[in-house]
């Protein structure tokens, strides 16, 4: 059965939370809600996110802030963050949303579609990772296992590993693909953003991936965080 991706709503208005929920059921992952940036940052402690959807204006701790918080901590600064926002002040607002750390900056209202959309890139992007990882861990535990047996128990790390690198290969190309059709075509900034998130994910990936390489001395090394 495979794990549902959780994502973080936060509004300090019910009413928003409530359409929030209702536009996003259809992805079927797990919602949670944070009525102010406190909440939100408590659930944080615990929980891992596949993507944050944050409204800018809140008594108390606004979005900025709380983003700042958010991309302070070593756990969750990889987080995705959606700003939302009922206002708009111009372009200098924008790029304060950009500055922040978010990935997309969107300002109600919004078109629901496009918000399932968005959301929709990160939960699938979010699952990848954890199943490299999952596999990843599971490789490097077969290795140290069989890493004293000999014989046939050789063959089976190795194959292992190559089919491993070969479906990150097959990301990492999608990846490639999406970059290049980003520099011919004038794609926003959170299209932009959103690639070279992903870039920097399948790096980490990579490099951990060959660490668990025979003859690297990585076969204990850590795992990449999630992000």
């Amino acid at each position: 059965m495979v794990q549902k991706a959780k994502i973080l709503l936060v509004d300090d208005r019910p009413e928003n939370l409530l359409a929030l929920e209702a536009i996003l059921s259809a992805l079927d992952q797990t919602l949670v809600r944070a009525s102010s940036g406190e909440e939100a940052l408590k659930a944080l402690l615990t929980d891992d996110f596949a993507v944050i959807l944050l409204d800018v204006q809140m008594p108390g701790m606004d979005g900025f802030e709380t983003a700042a918080h958010i991309k302070r901590r070593e756990r969750t600064r990889d987080i995705p963050i959606i700003f939302l926002t009922a206002i708009n002040h111009g372009p200098h607002h924008t790029f304060r949303g950009y500055a922040a750390g978010a990935v997309d900056y969107i300002s109600k209202p919004f078109d629901p579609w496009v918000l399932r959309a968005k959301v929709s890139v990160f939960v699938e992007l979010y699952m990848k990772n954890c199943k490299l990882r999952e596999q990843a861990a599971l490789l490097r535990l077969q290795l140290e296992g069989d890493g004293h047996a000999g014989g046939e128990h050789d063959k089976e790390p190795a194959g292992l590993l190559a089919e491993l690198s070969a479906r990150l290969a097959a990301v990492e190309e999608q990846a490639e693909a999406l970059s290049k059709q980003l520099d011919d075509e004038s794609a926003d900034a959170a299209a932009v953003a959103t690639a070279a998130h992903l870039e920097r994910k399948l790096t980490g990936l990579r490099r951990a991936l060959d660490a668990l390489e025979p003859g690297t001395g990585g076969g204990a090394g850590v795992l990449p965080a999630q992000g």
